[in-house]
Formats: C-alpha cells, structure tokens, sequence
C-alpha cells in the first residue's frame, strides 16, 4: 500500500484541517487515517476518501483534565477494547479514549514520557518512554506476533531489537554514528 497525505502548514487553529506540528501518524485496518496534533492538542481523524478531518480526543485547549490533552504526539487504535490509546506526552500519561461519543479519556499509565507505543496481535500494549530508558531519543516501536521489539534509537542513530523474554537488545540496522554511509542513518526518528 501506498499512502499520500497532504498535510498541511503547522497553524494553531481550531480548523480541524489545520495542524500544528503534526507528530504521530496512524493508519487502521479501514484506511481512516489520525494524526496527533501537537500544539493544537489533539487527535485528528481522516476516514479514507474524506476531503475533512474530524476531532476524536482532545480538542479542549492544552491542560490535563481528562478532557484535555498537551501535547499529544502518538496514538492507536484498540480494536477489542474499540478505543484510542495516546502518548499524552507533556502529562507524562497514557491515556484510553473511547473511539465513539469519547468526551474524555482515561489515564491507563502515569509517570512516564510516553513518545511512541503499539500493540501486537494478543493486544500487549508496548511504550516507548524517552526518559525511563537505556536508549538516547528512542522513538518508533514495532512488535510482531512472536513477541520481538523494534525500537528506533535517533539519538545513537539505530534501530534495536529484543527477542521476547530477552533483557538485553542487538542492533539490527546503524550504530555507526551518523554519516553518509549506507550502515550509518542520520536520526532514526520512527
């Protein structure tokens, strides 16, 4: 699959088709496309063939009531549990939204700097935290149906794996340092 999204100019707006510092970007399994918009604190939805996006959490001015959110900068979807779960960054949450007539949403973890999170197929929920970790600017998570974890680590410029049940990861692209070179990537970011 292909996907080209136009994305419009950061614009503090209440414009739900302007973005400011669009930060995270999901596709679910219908094509509909949402994107966490930082500075406007919210998420923003796009089904498939629409020409107008629509607010599905936040959209209540930056705070951190629950229903509100600063900063969010990434998100899912939870198909059993039929909700959003968001990196709600600057409220060091994770938060559940529910994905019809969400109001407001649910903190699920606290304490931490959520920046990137997924879900494998048992529905295990795995986040990225930039804070509590051992990796510098960790970014993008991917886990597959046998357990393994994918981390992008920007700050070392390499992508980390581990093996289910593994303490320790290996690199599987990078660790070079930043360069030109084919084995050397400038900033793996997600």
């Amino acid at each position: 699959m292909i996907l080209f999204l136009v994305i419009p100019l950061p614009d503090r707006s209440e414009d739900d088709n302007k973005l400011a510092v669009p930060c995270g970007l999901y596709v679910d399994d219908d094509q509909t496309v949402y994107v966490a918009d930082l500075f406007n604190y919210r998420i923003i939805e796009w089904k498939s063939g629409a020409t107008n996006g629509q607010v599905v959490a936040g959209g209540n001015g930056q705070g951190s009531w629950p229903h509100q959110l600063s900063q969010p900068c990434n998100g899912i979807v939870d198909k059993e549990k039929d909700s959003h779960i968001l990196c709600d960054y600057s409220n060091a949450r994770v938060v559940r939204w529910p994905v019809r007539n969400g109001t407001s949403g649910e903190t699920i973890i606290s304490d931490g700097n959520c920046i990137g999170l997924t879900m494998d197929e048992n529905g295990s929920l795995y986040v990225v935290d930039n804070v509590k970790d051992e990796l510098s600017h960790p970014r993008g998570v991917v886990a597959d149906q046998l357990g393994t974890v994918d981390v992008t680590d920007g700050g070392n410029a390499r992508i980390m794996r581990w093996p289910k049940g593994a303490t320790q990861g290996s690199v599987i692209a990078g660790g070079n340092g930043e360069g030109e070179q084919p084995n050397q990537p400038n900033w793996s970011a997600g």
